[in-house]
């Protein structure tokens, strides 16, 4: 037992140095984990095991690391809001507390940073273990690269300054009260002004977040469906599957913060009328007792009224969903509907025969032309019931397209079954037929026989 597991040890050994020689000794590549010896059956299997264990750690700390991240990213989007709001109130500019402030901002997004490298780390390790690779340079592509490089950019935007007072605008509309204790150039508030704005760029990872933190993706059986339909669960289709749960929660959500957000951003911009503003532009309304004038404000309210075009749509699509009737209504509504149009037939027909009994009674009592008249009028007005043959069709053919597919499949699939049952039925009756018509034959074979024995004893007697 013991030359066993030693055997075994050198072979594991052997083995991990020549991936490490290949690959050049590199000691920051990722390498395939080496068991303890004897803790393992085939080798096969005891891979699939392992690799199944560090997908699930893997994904477990991807999850941590992007809950941090929206964490870190929230806290310096808040700090900055808080500085932006507290600065001219509660201290002046260039104090201890702008500065501890400025530099918790910064801290914050440092951590945000260290975050996002580890959970991309992360993703890069489950790739290699996905694909069963050795070297890690395999899963870095330029696209990866790409849009690393570029999550990282938009993460690193922050004031990095301290705020500086600004004077009124000439068109009474005031900036924000950004001060700085060294400076007092339009532009450069400006440009902390584009940086404060520009950190709501973090907020992509909301989208991360809820894909990561799903029941959707946690849940084995929308996987295991998922793989079998060839689905690909990505934030559109998890937005999908909220959007039809809860439609209206989702779409509250949504339009309050983006509302809040937006009309802070336009507040910082130039106007204190901003919530006004973001609501009527929202709405599509456009009452033109406010507009904005900086270049920054017309931006963010462009934004929202193409945001207010897409929500409403989706609403509109909402509230469309929820006042249709659904399958079983449908079916109810078009039979009662069938029911009524065939008795409205049945009393034009009762109406036809009426006024001509009652035209053909007044030939014959010859009454007034008058009383003709009427007759026949009534009568031309009780033969036109086309239209209600027409409505008859065309709802008959409406309900005949609702006979959606699976309906469709389980009718074939009691057809196929019935014609199977009925098929091994056919088969075990020829089976019958062939053994009935076997004792038959063997029957017929034993009379001949014993007939033969009996004319030959009557020849041998006569």
């Amino acid at each position: 037992m013991e030359m066993t597991k030693r055997a075994i040890s050198k072979v594991d050994c052997g083995n991990y140095d020549g991936l490490v020689h290949r690959n050049g000794g590199d000691s920051a590549e990722v390498s395939v984990p080496v068991s303890l010896p004897g803790k393992r059956g085939t080798q096969m299997e005891g891979d699939d095991l392992y690799r199944l264990r560090d997908r699930k750690f893997l994904l477990e700390d991807k999850k941590r690391l992007c809950a941090l991240s929206l964490g870190s990213a929230l806290l310096g989007i808040l700090l900055m809001i808080l500085h932006t709001e507290m600065c001219p109130l509660f201290y002046k500019p260039g104090t201890d507390i702008a500065l501890i402030i400025n530099c918790s901002i910064t801290l914050s997004t440092g951590c945000l940073l260290i975050f996002i490298i580890a959970f991309h780390y992360k993703d890069i390790r489950l790739f290699i273990i996905d694909h069963n690779q050795v070297d890690w340079r395999i899963a870095m592509t330029s696209h990866r690269v790409f849009l690393i490089t570029l999550e990282l950019l938009a993460c690193a935007i922050h004031p990095v300054g301290t705020y500086w007072e600004v004077g009124l605008h000439g068109n009474s509309s005031f900036s924000p009260p950004l001060c700085d204790s060294n400076h007092h150039n339009t532009a450069l508030a400006n440009l902390e002004l584009l940086l404060s704005v520009l950190m709501f760029l973090r907020l992509y990872l909301v989208h991360r977040a809820v894909l990561l933190h799903s029941k959707v993706l946690l849940s084995a059986s929308y996987r295991s469906i998922g793989s079998l339909n060839n689905i690909n669960f990505t934030f559109r289709f998890v937005l999908k599957v909220l959007m039809n749960k809860y439609p209206a929660r989702t779409l509250l959500v949504f339009i309050l913060f983006f509302w809040l957000t937006a009309s802070w951003m336009l507040t910082l911009c130039e106007m204190e009328t901003a919530l006004w503003l973001i609501a009527i532009t929202f709405l599509t309304v456009g009452y033109g007792d406010v507009a904005p004038k900086t270049p920054c404000g017309k931006s963010v309210c462009l934004f929202t009224g193409v945001m207010g075009v897409a929500c409403t749509a989706m609403l509109v699509a909402v509230v469309t969903k929820k006042l249709a009737l659904n399958k079983g209504e449908k079916h109810v509504h078009f039979f009662m509907l069938d029911i009524q149009i065939s008795k409205g037939i049945r009393h034009a027909a009762a109406n036809v025969l009426r006024e001509c009994w009652l035209l053909h009674r007044a030939n014959l009592t010859k009454g007034t032309r008058g009383e003709h008249r009427r007759h026949q009028r009534c009568l031309l007005e009780a033969i036109r019931f086309r239209h209600l043959r027409l409505k008859q069709r065309k709802l008959r053919d409406y309900v005949s397209e609702m006979v959606d597919l699976p309906k469709m499949q389980m009718i074939m699939c009691d057809l196929s079954a019935n014609w199977n049952n009925s098929y091994r039925e056919l088969e075990q009756r020829i089976l019958s037929m062939e053994q009935k018509l076997e004792e038959l034959s063997r029957s017929f074979q034993e009379t001949s026989k014993l007939l033969s024995q009996v004319l030959r004893h009557r020849n041998q007697e006569i």
